[in-house]
């Protein structure tokens, strides 16, 4: 199997646009709750009930149909160990996000791939003819990371519905910047899985924290499979912060959509090809040039992330849309380094 390749070491102090996490920090009721972690809350085991309950409510979904996670990652790999193995096929829709493919390799399945389209348009059409070989587990980001691709409900029920024997997760990784999501339907859909991650907005990529949410049949299966440990209690406060509807995630939220635009507009400006986004990040085509532009970003302490290795010829970057102030400065560094 192909190793993941990790993010950079050394990354503090530069303005972080390569791994779309919260370039903001971690807000202050999240730094609050941290703060209040008594020596005996830290020297026991984590107990997980109340923060349950907590985001079960903030997701609007009941606590026997969510599991604590160590982040999305845990969650794509218990599904793939709880639904998918040796002789089974796992359904991707590339380009996309590795680790679907790195948790179904290590779990032993087959990978089967459905590419997107020139224009990153959601391949549906070809996407049903996969699902008609019945694989045991589509994983499907919405919005889709790295092409910001986001498939409508529309599509998404049609895909439920042609795939009954399949499990589908839905990652929303993103949903909070494309307020689209499927969530309400874990219920309606016995197949459907849901998972969030408080890595993008929510500001503690650091801590590990997401969420899976299915039906509760579903959940019952999983978490006889998940590890009874996963998640620490620093994360579980923070968590339990987030979920009381944090002002200041909101504000970074909206700010990010206004400057994922202004970052649009300005790329289209400087002649660089921008591909429809709804997540925190755009990806766009710098030709040839691609490799020269991210270095010499870096030299100027901005970090963007060069996805040549997903695509058939060099050229794509994707950009982290921080907050509006660091849009800015981004821009002004592209006008000075484009060609």
């Amino acid at each position: 199997m192909r190793a993941y390749r990790p993010p950079l070491e050394a990354r503090g102090g530069s303005l972080r646009l390569d791994f779309n996490e919260n370039t903001q920090g971690a807000p202050p009721t999240v730094r609050r709750a941290l703060a209040r972690l008594s020596s005996d809350r830290l020297a026991m085991y984590p107990e997980y009930a109340n923060a349950r309950r907590a985001l079960a409510g903030a997701f609007g979904v009941r606590s026997g149909e969510l599991l604590l996670t160590n982040g999305t990652d845990d969650a794509l790999h218990l599904v793939a160990d709880v639904f998918s193995g040796p002789g089974r096929d796992v359904l991707v829709l590339e380009p996309t996000y590795a680790m679907y493919r790195f948790y179904a390799e290590r779990a032993g399945a087959r990978v089967r791939r459905v590419r997107y389209g020139p224009g990153f348009a959601f391949p549906e059409r070809r996407l049903l003819a996969a699902l008609r070989r019945r694989p045991s587990v589509l994983f499907l980001a919405n919005p889709n990371n790295p092409t910001g691709t986001l498939a409508s409900p529309d599509q998404l029920a049609r895909a439920l519905d042609a795939a009954r024997r399949t499990t589908i997760v839905v990652d929303e990784a993103y949903a909070d910047f494309s307020g689209v999501t499927v969530l309400p339907w874990i219920r309606r859909h016995a197949n459907l899985v849901v998972t969030r991650t408080f890595s993008k907005a929510g500001g503690i990529a650091g801590l590990r924290l997401g969420c899976l949410m299915t039906n509760r049949r579903t959940a019952l299966v999983l978490a006889r499979a998940h590890s009874p440990y996963s998640v620490n209690a620093a994360a579980l406060a923070a968590g339990c912060a987030l979920a009381r509807r944090c002002a200041a995630t909101a504000a970074y939220v909206a700010d990010v959509r206004a400057a994922r635009d202004l970052l649009a507009r300005a790329l289209a400006g400087l002649g660089v090809r921008v591909f429809p986004s709804a997540a925190n990040f755009v990806l766009a085509d710098f030709g040839p040039e691609a490799g020269t532009v991210v270095r010499r970003l870096a030299a100027r302490g901005i970090l963007v992330r060069d996805r040549r290795s997903d695509f058939p010829r060099p050229g794509f970057v994707r950009l982290t849309a921080g907050t509006r102030s660091q849009t800015r400065r981004l821009i002004r560094a592209l006008e000075e380094v484009c060609p």
